[in-house]
């Protein structure tokens, strides 16, 4: 059975780690670099870091950062934020990134996702999808969450395995540092129509959180930010918690 994996999300905005709630009103929430060491030493599966000012900016991804949390850590990490070549991902990949995640780019040029799949290995291609709920209907949005579009989230899943990703990010704008849950039925739909993994982000706020994503939402990864980053949960505690649910993971 494969291990289902706790993955910290460092949100980076002038080199500092910040969190927000619907993805506004951000607050600090410390150093990076050590915030990553922290979560290495502690059990964290992998860590995710998304520039999340860089697209609206316009600007790449910070190197100086990658190289730095690379020399830190020596657990598998992904990096986002302003991506949209295929020469910035070999530059962060480069740089010490196992994997890199790609959102706004990939929406407007899907063929982004074919060429560095091709190149690179699915394996190193996470698509990151923001999603909000509007009338019933799950509707993409870009830039931050800033952009929406009327791509509908399911379709776009779909369409993101077949150009070749090897996992998807998906975050429910609506739960996201809400501390109410995953959208786990969201999560669970695209769990039966993808067969890449599908790491949950959005909404988790304590322990039996993780484990409904796991069992009702059927994700293969959770990722959180504000209860790991303000000492809410501490990641030993919560795997002890999953595995006495039955839940595969490692200690």
């Amino acid at each position: 059975m494969l291990t289902k994996r706790i993955v910290p999300c460092l949100d980076i905005k002038n080199g500092r780690t910040v969190k927000g709630v619907n993805f506004i009103d951000l607050r600090d929430a410390g150093d990076p670099v050590e915030l990553a060491k922290i979560y290495a030493d502690t059990g964290a599966d992998e860590l995710v870091f998304l520039d999340i000012s860089a697209t609206e900016e316009k600007r790449r991804t910070l190197l100086d950062l990658v190289l730095r949390v690379a020399a830190a850590v020596d657990i598998p990490f992904t990096v986002g934020g302003g991506i949209s070549s295929v020469e910035d991902i070999d530059n962060l990949l480069h740089a010490g990134a196992d994997k890199v995640s790609i959102n706004s780019s990939a929406v407007k040029n899907p063929q982004l996702i074919n060429d560095a799949s091709a190149k690179f290995g699915a394996q190193c291609i996470t698509v990151a999808i923001d999603a909000k709920q509007i009338d019933g209907e799950w509707f993409v949005h870009l830039v931050g969450g800033k952009v929406p579009t009327d791509i509908n989230l399911f379709e776009w899943a779909q369409e993101v395995e077949e150009r070749g990703a090897g996992e998807i990010l998906f975050t429910s704008m609506d739960h996201d540092g809400t501390k109410n849950g995953f959208a786990n039925e969201a999560l669970e739909v695209l769990s039966e129509l993808l067969n890449i993994p599908i790491i949950a982000s959005g909404g988790a706020g304590n322990m039996q959180h993780f484990v409904d994503t796991f069992i009702k939402g059927k994700s293969d990864a959770a990722l959180a930010a504000s209860v790991f980053h303000f000492k809410e949960i501490d990641i030993q505690d919560l795997k002890k918690e999953l595995k006495k649910q039955g839940i595969a993971v490692r200690l």
